[in-house]
């Protein structure tokens, strides 16, 4: 280990905080032997404060971030968003940091500690709600699949599937309204601008409502399509990888794996003009390139294989 974090550029770990040091392998200790390397630390609750040492998974992470506060429906019980959303931000803001940390050794040439928390990450997210409650005082509540700041922008029942209307300003408001044959409302005082529709969500919705349920899904998502008014489908697992747009951007990989062959991956979301990102291979097994991380290192075939005998690695 020792001989990796001289050559390395970058730590990352997710043990509760103490437990590397423990292991002799703390951020100072790890700084002597590797002045420029950057040491990025994931925790529940982060490195310091009140409940530095309590378990951190991502459902309590959602929860005491406010993010399950937020989410169903109204008057129902919180809800945990459908993907480990904790884990995820918690990673992607780790390699935010670990992007900046990087950029900035390569101006003052050292590196430097980060300190993830997966609580931090889910209060980040808390954008439009936690405005509202410092402009306001007001406690955000769960909105379903709607968007706490404009109405209507969220799910409806079609005859026979859900799908999503997102009109997100007054001139989209009208031709939603014209679209549907609900001109009507389009003056009406009550819904004729986003404050109003939000204040009188209720009505306008239910009224929306009752006009989408008289369709299928596909005539609505054509007849909105043409008008200009934002909308999409709400996919399953099995439409989202045969979807055209999805498939063209290559969100879809199948990869060669050493035991099972074929097995299909998700792509790359970044897609760079110069230095395209590529999934190359499959996840790897267990210990797949041991031997050759540690041949890299200097360690010689009998050095390994000691080792191996000896249950190292």
């Amino acid at each position: 280990m020792h001989r990796l974090i001289k050559q390395s550029d970058v730590l990352v770990e997710n043990f509760r905080p103490g437990v590397m040091k423990r292991l002799g392998l703390g951020f100072q200790r790890v700084k002597e032997m590797n002045s420029q390397i950057i040491y990025c630390s994931i925790s529940g609750f982060g490195q310091d404060g009140p409940y530095r040492m309590l378990p951190g998974y991502d459902q309590v992470a959602q929860g005491m971030g406010g993010i399950m506060s937020i989410t169903g429906e109204p008057g129902g019980p919180p809800l945990k968003v459908g993907v480990a959303i904790a884990d995820i931000t918690g990673g992607m803001f780790a390699a935010y940091g670990i992007l900046v940390a990087l950029y900035n050794r390569e101006k003052r040439g050292r590196g430097q500690m980060i300190d993830v928390s997966l609580l931090d990450s889910q209060v980040a997210l808390l954008t439009y709600q936690a405005g509202t409650y410092f402009a306001s005082g007001e406690i955000p509540q769960p909105v379903g699949s709607g968007h706490p700041l404009i109405v209507p922008y969220q799910a409806f029942k079609a005859k026979d599937v859900y799908f999503n209307i997102a009109a997100g300003n007054d001139k989209l408001w009208k031709i939603l309204c014209k679209a549907i044959g609900l001109e009507k409302a389009i003056d009406d005082p009550k819904f004729a601008t986003n404050a109003k529709r939000i204040e009188n969500r209720e009505e306008i919705v239910k009224v929306i409502s009752d006009i989408i349920i008289t369709k299928n899904g596909e005539e609505w998502l054509k007849i909105l399509t043409d008008a200009g008014v934002p909308c999409g489908p709400i996919y399953t697992m099995d439409k989202i990888f045969t979807d055209p747009q999805v498939l063209h951007r290559q969100m879809l990989k199948e990869l060669d794996h050493p035991k099972v062959g074929k097995v299909k991956v998700i792509g790359v979301p970044i897609k760079l003009s110069d230095t395209p990102g590529e999934v190359k291979t499959a996840p790897p097994i267990l210990g797949q390139h041991t031997q050759e991380i540690l041949t890299e290192l200097g360690f010689s075939d009998q050095d390994i294989k000691k080792l191996r005998q000896e249950k190292v690695i």
